[in-house]
């Protein structure tokens, strides 16, 4: 077994990546490989107690297409820190058992490597420890590894370790981010439905992201992509462009894929999927495994989406204030109190005047201040204005009643019969799921 880290690594990379890894390479951990070699794309995965999942990503691994398999790494992050319960750590050190025997010992045709975030003395740090500083550690590291000689586009992926993937999983991706030059992107998902007790639960929830995404791309938004750490990719280029990957306990894949998004158009690449896990979560404050528990424990009506008129009024403020036009801060302000009184209450809150003056101030063409209209106005801020609107405007509005007018505008599927519906079955969603699944 060879370790490579960044105080032993000797293999030659551009300065720009040197210059990445002084500035914001973290830590002392090293990548566990069979082999020194290099490769055009690393898949990063962390673990945390995924002892019992970690079989059925591997079968997952070695049931997928072989053909572009010498140019993958596949690198698991096992990491903890020591605030993490005896249970977690003690099922972390089963999968670094069992992945370094993997590494060892496996004939795969595909390429294994571990970091060892676990063990005593490389834990992670207690008030940083979280999925994004795992991905961090995996994704910097990641960078020692890839190989500059070649001309073809050499990137990153994500995924988790309690997922699986489609077969054509590393042939897709490889030929997709080759062909089509692709610097930021994600693959397609869909969540099991069929695993008791979260059938409904993830129908539902994977209802709401996609229908937020689809919102945002009827308001011409440039942040309608999907932000599911499990489907992102990014070339290295475009990964140390943005400062690489956030140290969040949560939400990392949400500011990562902004970070992207402000800078490069985000793929969308089709025909290949993960399947995320549906379960419940202690991982994370938020997210899918968060949103699972609270459906399960019935604490608040699940059976909600942001009201369409919301996206309207995103998709009118948009086509002013996004477009080439370069106008002054008490033009935007009197045009978006004419589309909603409210839009303009929230620009006031969120000190757009004073941000306009900046912008304008330190930009130093038309060009730049378009750019900077998106770094302003970003997905974050996107969302905020969604949350506001809801609660000072448009209250959320039933399910079923949601889709239904937002379907409207697609002319596909409707069901009105259920409109007033206010808990639906699985049976009443599933439609409407599968119509947003083939809308991507």
């Amino acid at each position: 077994m060879i370790k490579i880290g960044f105080q032993t690594h000797k293999f030659l990379v551009p300065q720009r990546v040197k210059n990445y890894i002084n500035q914001f390479g973290i830590g002392d951990w090293e990548i566990e490989i069979a082999e020194m070699r290099k490769f055009e794309a690393i898949v990063v995965i962390p673990v945390l107690s995924e002892f019992e999942n970690l079989p059925k990503l591997i079968e997952s691994i070695n049931s997928a297409e072989k053909e572009k398999s010498q140019h993958f790494l596949i690198c698991f992050v096992v990491n903890n820190s020591n605030l993490s319960s005896q249970n977690d750590i003690e099922d972390n050190q089963k999968s670094l058992k069992f992945l370094r025997n993997l590494i060892i010992n496996s004939n795969s045709a595909f390429n294994l490597a571990v970091i060892d975030a676990s063990s005593e003395g490389k834990m992670l740090p207690e008030k940083e420890a979280g999925v994004g500083f795992a991905r961090k550690i995996g994704m910097d590291l990641s960078l020692l590894l890839l190989d500059y000689q070649s001309k073809r586009q050499k990137f990153i992926a994500c995924l988790d370790a309690d997922c699986t993937i489609s077969r054509n999983y590393f042939t897709r991706i490889y030929n997709s981010v080759n062909r089509n030059k692709i610097k930021a992107g994600y693959v397609q998902f869909e969540h099991p439905t069929d695993i008791f007790p979260f059938e409904l639960a993830i129908v539902n929830y994977e209802i709401f992201l996609r229908y937020y995404k689809l919102g945002l791309e009827l308001a011409n938004s440039p942040f309608a992509y999907f932000t599911i750490g499990s489907t992102m990719i990014s070339d290295f280029d475009a990964y140390i462009s943005v400062d690489g990957m956030n140290k969040r306990k949560a939400a990392e894949d949400f500011y990562f894929m902004e970070k992207l998004g402000k800078k490069y158009k985000i793929h969308s690449i089709s025909d290949v999927k993960v399947f995320p896990s549906p379960r419940g979560s202690h991982r994370v404050p938020f997210g899918t495994g968060q949103r699972v528990n609270r459906f399960l424990r019935n604490e608040t009506n699940e059976f909600l989406l942001y009201s369409v008129n919301s996206f309207e009024i995103l998709k009118k403020w948009n086509s002013i204030f996004l477009t080439g036009k370069i106008e002054t801060a008490e033009y935007y302000l009197s045009e978006a109190e004419k589309i909603h009184p409210k839009l303009k209450e929230f620009l006031i809150e969120q000190k757009f005047v004073q941000a306009w003056e900046k912008i304008t101030a330190n930009s130093g063409d038309e060009n730049q201040i378009n750019k900077q209209k998106i770094f302003w106005f970003d997905a974050f801020r996107t969302l905020k204005l969604i949350h506001f609107l809801r609660d000072n405007a448009f209250p959320d509005e039933n399910t079923i009643s949601s889709l239904n007018k937002l379907f409207a505008f697609l002319k596909i599927y409707q069901d009105e019969k259920l409109e007033y519906v206010n808990i639906p079955t699985k049976e009443n969603l599933f439609p409407y799921l599968q119509k947003l699944r083939e809308l991507e």
